[in-house]
């Protein structure tokens, strides 16, 4: 790594993140079943119809992997909480079995002198509430706070951060226009009506967190670089529309009580009754924002295609594994828009950053170059964030070990820890131990 501990402020934070569907088995510990599960068991939805039933087996081995962040000298472990594991018809009756887990794998990070950083939802709808019309449905941000409610009773007092639910785009654009997530839906009404109930049930959460009196609450969107594939102004204009539905729009919404004019023009027929009433309850003041970014796109005019008549083209950088482009530049970018236009003061995470890469492990080791490339040319982008103002407090990479990434199954690795999906043995992989050296105290 081409940097140290020492050249960042001394309270900047490093951590990891993962999330539950993706590591800990959902057919373990009484889990109910979720959308993944539904989506995954349908062909053609996910690359050999693989699933989260068992993937990194997480919840057996805990203490082995809470062992690992403590070896790689992270601060901070960003996590999230399944929904469906604590309430397995995502209403009603709890599963005491979920909760106790939640509560060991706390106390574990706190001994270890960790900072749990807890999300509440990283898209483990329970498969109930998606019968009753999920996102879509209104009813959705009262049940969203109920289930809040009960985490935080049980975990509050120790959690060194919350944030509700995690890159909203993905829980709302991806999964019902684009129909690439679970639950796989493709309808702009579905899409207008869930883009809005997400930031409601977002505001409905931290209003719930604060009555209980819980501390440093969040919000954690995604974010993707919109560049005009030329110089027209026809790529330009689909350029903003692409960054107004993917960047901007929840940003608006949580910190300014707005949408973005060239959004509503495509989505204001299809939005709920009486939405522009509930920007009070979405606008409840958080203490941070967190920043999940990956790649730029490069976005040109469609005009015989439906709203929003654009498509995206191939870019000439060096690309992931996932085939996306790696543009650095993006990530400093948002850093300083996002301070500039929208938290204006307000302390900034990067709460998820990472590359895709085809990791081979050979003679017990994994010697991942183009993953410790990637991570000193984001942090060196925020640095300059920062040498220029912005209050960027933390980095939390993406992810500490292979796992489940959604419709693509378990081919594509992003863990600086090498899992083999076989055996399960974790293997530190060169950016581990790279990183754990750089951020040594």
């Amino acid at each position: 790594m081409n940097f140290t501990r020492a050249d960042f402020p001394g309270d900047f934070l490093f951590g990891a993140s993962t999330s539950s569907y993706q590591i800990e088995g959902s057919a373990l510990g009484g889990a109910g079943r979720s959308q993944w599960d539904d989506f995954a068991a349908t062909p053609g939805n996910v690359i050999r119809a693989e699933n989260g039933a068992r993937a990194c087996e997480h919840i057996l081995r805990m203490d082995e992997d809470l062992d690992l962040l403590k070896q790689g000298n992270f601060d901070v472990y960003r996590f999230s909480t399944s929904w469906a594991r604590v309430m397995p018809e995502g209403r009603g009756a709890v599963n005491a079995e979920g909760l106790d887990f939640y509560d060991r794998l706390v106390d574990g990070l706190l001994e270890r002198g960790i900072k749990p950083a807890l999300t509440l939802y990283h898209w483990e709808l329970p498969s109930a509430l998606l019968d009753l019309g999920g996102w879509r449905n209104r009813d959705i941000a009262d049940w969203f706070a109920d289930y809040t409610t009960l985490m935080m009773e049980r975990l509050g007092d120790r959690v060194w951060s919350v944030a509700p639910i995690n890159e909203p785009w993905c829980v709302t654009w991806l999964s019902h226009f684009l129909g690439i997530h679970a639950p796989g839906v493709r309808d702009i009404r579905a899409t207008a009506r869930a883009m809005h109930h997400v930031l409601l049930a977002h505001g409905r959460s931290i209003q719930a967190m604060r009555a209980l009196g819980v501390k440093n609450l969040g919000a954690v969107c995604n974010f993707e670089y919109a560049a005009p594939a030329d110089d027209s102004e026809e790529a330009r204009k689909a350029a903003e529309l692409y960054d107004g539905y993917y960047n901007r729009w929840f940003l608006g919404g949580i910190f300014k009580k707005e949408y973005p004019a060239n959004v509503l023009e495509g989505l204001a027929p299809h939005m709920p009754k009486g939405w522009e009433n509930d920007f009070d309850v979405i606008g409840t003041p958080v203490d941070w924002c967190g920043l999940n970014y990956y790649t730029r796109k490069l976005i040109a005019p469609d005009p015989d295609s439906a709203w929003p008549s654009h498509k995206e083209v191939e870019g000439p950088l060096p690309k992931t594994q996932m085939g996306w482009e790696i543009y650095p530049e993006g990530l400093e970018f948002f850093l300083k828009r996002t301070h500039a236009e929208y938290t204006k003061g307000l302390p900034l995470y990067v709460t998820e950053n990472g590359l895709a890469n085809d990791d081979h492990l050979i003679n017990g080791e994994v010697q991942d170059d183009g993953r410790i490339d990637f991570l000193d040319q984001h942090l060196a982008a925020i640095r300059r964030a920062a040498e220029a103002g912005v209050p960027v407090k933390g980095y939390f990479l993406w992810s500490l070990m292979d796992n489940y990434e959604w419709a693509v199954g378990y081919e594509k690795r992003f863990g600086i820890v090498h899992t083999d999906f076989d055996t399960l043995v974790r293997t530190p992989k060169a950016s581990f131990k790279a990183l754990a050296k750089a951020i040594a105290r």
